[in-house]
């Protein structure tokens, strides 16, 4: 029997994660628990109503180089940001 293998580079390792419907007492809280779950070469992308700088520094203070930023969309209103993990 042959067992699947999970290939992390291609769209199904895109994980949507709206922070706009989380409760913002349980945001980080609930960023954090998601991007713990990731395995190497996948990627959450972020979705929020403002640019979350404070997240960012807590992010990069948490996980380092093991996660890597880059902004998809960064307008008033309308923030995209993919979180991959290495």
């Amino acid at each position: 029997m042959k067992i699947p293998v999970h290939d992390h580079s291609t769209p199904e390792a895109l994980y949507p994660f709206d922070a706009r419907g989380v409760a913002k007492r349980f945001r980080h809280a609930a960023i954090f628990g998601a991007l713990d779950a990731l395995n190497p070469g996948e990627t959450m992308r972020f979705c929020n109503d403002h640019d979350p700088l404070p997240l960012l520094a807590q992010i990069e203070a948490r996980y380092g180089a093991r996660v890597r930023v880059e902004y998809q969309q960064r307008e008033p209103g309308a923030i995209v940001i993919d979180f991959a993990v290495q």
